[in-house]
């Protein structure tokens, strides 16, 4: 391994470390740097990703009902997230190449763009239990 990969590797890890540590110790409620969902900003509507910023807080934090209440989708698919961004991590870290075949299937792939514009749609419908799906206000 070259002397610049080790000095990337090492400044990623600094960076996403800082990454989680100002997500974990700064609530997206009651800090101005975090960016407004445009999508909501400009239509009124919730986008797929609505409250996934307040969701990973709690998350950070352990309250995995209210990181639910925020966004589910996001807290459903995040352990295969993880473990697929684990995987690519592992891989240029160790010089390996293994795949999580999961990511590669088309039925992956259709199914989970159709359930989040589906879960994108009900969203939004201001009719009881679709309402229990946007966060919080």
């Amino acid at each position: 391994m070259r002397h610049n990969d080790k000095i990337l590797k090492l400044a990623l890890i600094f960076v996403f470390g800082g990454i989680f540590i100002y997500y974990f110790s700064h609530n997206p409620l009651q800090t101005s740097i975090f960016a407004p969902c445009p999508f909501y900003y400009f239509t009124g509507f919730f986008c797929p990703g609505c409250g996934s910023q307040r969701a990973l807080h709690l998350l950070l934090e352990g309250n995995l009902w209210g990181a639910f209440r925020f966004n589910p989708l996001l807290v459903l698919t995040l352990p295969i997230l993880v473990y697929g961004l684990g995987i690519t991590a592992a891989n240029w870290i160790f010089g390996t190449h293994y795949r999580f075949m999961l990511f590669y299937g088309k039925l992956f792939i259709f199914g989970y763009f159709g359930l989040a514009i589906i879960y994108w749609v009900i969203r939004n419908l201001p009719y009881y239990p679709f309402t229990v799906l946007a966060p919080p206000s």
